[in-house]
């Protein structure tokens, strides 16, 4: 069924990676065509309900070493038949959190097993205690800030987990200097998220904003980016679509939507405005104007609290005007514009590929969630494949888990009644931060699980 490996020689590395959403597989493709040789790379997508169509495969290979005629979907169950014949080094774990911890343990039990890398494909800041029990059964993990390496080392810590945590600048984030000079670089994009702003009269009024802008500024046109088109699956699932919406705000020509590539978008930018996506950060890469709306606030909810101190915040009143920011150099250093130099990642994959042609790697035995047993890993493997999930033990699970995850949450929705207690709060503390991978998530989208909710006791 599959091709054996590549003829390398001795010196020769392989990586597979592993992808399931269309953010994931942007960020997975990205990152490996950083790899140089001896390195080759391969990419799969996973089968399931989040799985890039392939007008959005092209899309997210945009830009990197990997086409959409060389990425092949496949089904879960036929992993090990590849593994077997392209004998990787190391897999990258290019998927959702929940997914990741569905993948891994049938990886992790090979013998001479692979590095198991994962990591995220935008912000994950504040960090969420989640998210590294997601990955425990992984070797490394990839993130892309000095700020998120700090939090995500705490929370391993405080977890008694011996992950390791590497630096990578992200690898879709272009220059100033790559931007074509002969662009006419007008456009206001705006970047769309699935999940935020959540409520639909805060799209609406949001939306309101860009017409009133385009209607004052004619000769320009104000690109409202999507991700998806109807019916196409995203990270996260969107509730009310921005182009259902344009009727009601009564839109001028010059307001669009449009799906593609966000680096295509940006080469006409002359600005760029978001609630909180990674867009952002590559509008700040190629010196675009940047601005954050924050009238919906600045909280976990909104995946939006790592721009703090970033000077990039303003209301749709400066919208409107067309008051757009430039990033604090501070906020820069800190937060994902670190000096190429302090790259690590590469030199941490190594060392765990040598390490493991000395001796096999270290078992990676999974010690959070365990009630449930049997039962809940096939709860988990069905949440994530969905229709795909070919098990008979996961459709019993399903069956037993949906309603019982029901009752469940009623119980504590009375006991908190009774208790005369408020429903959850959104602690603002760095622990409770945001995983974009939570309950289909992705940071940013994808990320991303937004939002640890707490009982308040």
């Amino acid at each position: 069924m599959f091709a054996p490996r590549p003829a390398t020689d001795a010196a020769s590395r392989r990586l597979l990676v592993v992808a399931d959403s269309d953010s994931y597989v942007k960020w997975g493709a990205a990152l490996a065509s950083k790899l140089a040789k001896p390195w080759h790379v391969e990419l799969v997508v996973l089968a399931s309900p989040v799985q890039p169509s392939p007008t959005q495969l092209g899309h997210a290979l945009a830009g990197t070493g990997f086409s959409p005629s060389r990425t092949r979907v496949l089904h879960l169950d036929d992993l090990d038949g590849l593994l077997d014949v392209f004998d990787p080094h190391a897999v990258l774990l290019s998927l959702r959190g929940p997914f990741v911890r569905v993948v891994a343990p049938r990886i992790e039990r090979r013998p001479n097993r692979p590095v198991l890398v994962s990591g995220f494909p935008g912000l994950t800041i504040p960090a969420v205690p989640k998210a590294v029990i997601y990955r425990e059964q992984t070797d490394l993990i990839v993130l892309h800030s000095r700020r998120e390496v700090r939090e995500f080392r705490a929370n391993a810590a405080e977890l008694g987990f011996g992950t390791t945590f590497a630096l990578a600048t992200l690898p879709f984030l272009g220059s100033p200097r790559e931007r074509d000079a002969a662009a006419d670089r007008t456009d206001v994009v705006f970047a769309t998220q699935a999940k935020v702003p959540t409520e639909r009269d805060e799209r609406v009024h949001l939306l309101s904003a860009f017409a009133e802008l385009a209607r004052r500024e004619p000769d320009r046109r104000v690109v409202v980016k999507v991700r998806a088109r109807r019916g196409e699956a995203q990270t996260h699932a969107e509730t009310f679509d921005y182009a259902d919406l344009v009727p009601e705000v009564d839109a001028p020509a010059n307001l669009v939507i449009e799906d593609g590539p966000m680096a295509e978008r940006l080469e006409r930018a002359g600005a760029l405005v978001t609630v909180s996506s990674t867009a952002a950060l590559e509008s700040i890469a190629l010196g675009i104007p940047t601005l954050l709306v924050d009238d919906y606030g600045v909280s976990p909810a909104m995946i939006n609290t790592v721009f703090e101190g970033s000077g990039l915040f303003g209301s749709t009143g400066d919208l409107v005007a067309g008051r757009f920011r430039t990033a604090d150099a501070a906020w820069l250093a800190d937060n994902y514009f670190h000096a190429a130099q302090a790259d690590d990642w590469v030199r941490r994959l190594e060392s765990f590929v040598e390490a493991r042609g000395v001796v096999p790697l270290r078992r990676l035995v999974r010690r959070r969630d365990l009630s449930g047993g049997r039962l809940r890993v096939a709860f988990e493997r069905r949440r994530m494949l969905g229709e795909h999930d070919r098990s008979l033990l996961g459709a019993l699970a399903w069956g037993v888990g949906v309603p019982a995850r029901g009752v469940v949450r009623r119980l504590r929705r009375v006991r908190r009644r009774l208790a005369g207690a408020p429903a959850a709060f959104v602690a603002p503390v760095r622990r409770t931060a945001v995983d974009a991978s939570v309950d289909g998530g992705g940071v940013q989208g994808d990320v991303t699980e937004v939002g640890l909710r707490v009982p308040v006791q």
